[in-house]
């Protein structure tokens, strides 16, 4: 025997309860579907309850924060292009003064030159003297400039001018031109 005779109206229950369970599936879809788009809508209109400040407020509040930054901002930005502005005023100084430096080293160049050629020939001039002349003529300088010329006189000149001082002038010269590079460094 087949089932469904044995169990007669089985077969109708079973299908009248699988209507009664689509019936209500689809009510309690469609009853939820409206419920969240319900909740959704009043959320959104509603203002939560432990919210101490009206929205209008909070607005308002949003709303100056933000112009607040952008004048922040602003003043950033002129401030950035105020130190943009500096460094490139500071660039061009230091390239100015590194122009000035190159042309100040060349100047002094010249002049060392020039006073190294002055002082040459002055040596030449006090060498080509008679050295009783010249001897007097050391005597009445400054030691240490009288010093200096001696210094770079030949050996053989600078004798016979010391020779014609006085002993303590020319004991001073030669203690002057002998401690002239006496601190020096040594290797």
């Amino acid at each position: 025997m087949s089932r469904a005779a044995r169990r007669p109206g089985r077969g109708a229950l079973y299908a009248l309860s699988v209507i009664l369970l689509a019936s209500a599936s689809l009510r309690v879809g469609t009853s939820v579907g409206h419920a969240l788009a319900a909740s959704e809508e009043a959320g959104a209109a509603a203002m939560p309850v432990n919210c101490p400040v009206p929205p209008a407020a909070l607005v308002e509040a949003l709303s100056l924060r933000e112009q607040r930054l952008a004048v922040r901002e602003a003043a950033i930005a002129e401030k950035a292009a105020a130190i943009a502005l500096a460094e490139d005023v500071t660039t061009r100084r230091l390239a100015e003064l590194a122009a000035a430096e190159d042309s100040l080293r060349a100047t002094l160049t010249l002049a060392d030159g020039a006073a190294e050629r002055d002082l040459a020939q002055l040596t030449e001039v006090y060498q080509a003297m008679k050295p009783k002349e010249a001897a007097a003529i050391f005597a009445g300088m400054d030691p240490q400039f009288a010093a200096g010329f001696l210094g770079r006189m030949q050996p053989q000149t600078a004798a016979a001018i010391l020779a014609g001082m006085p002993p303590d002038t020319a004991y001073a010269m030669s203690v002057l031109i002998a401690g002239r590079n006496a601190n020096v460094p040594r290797q």
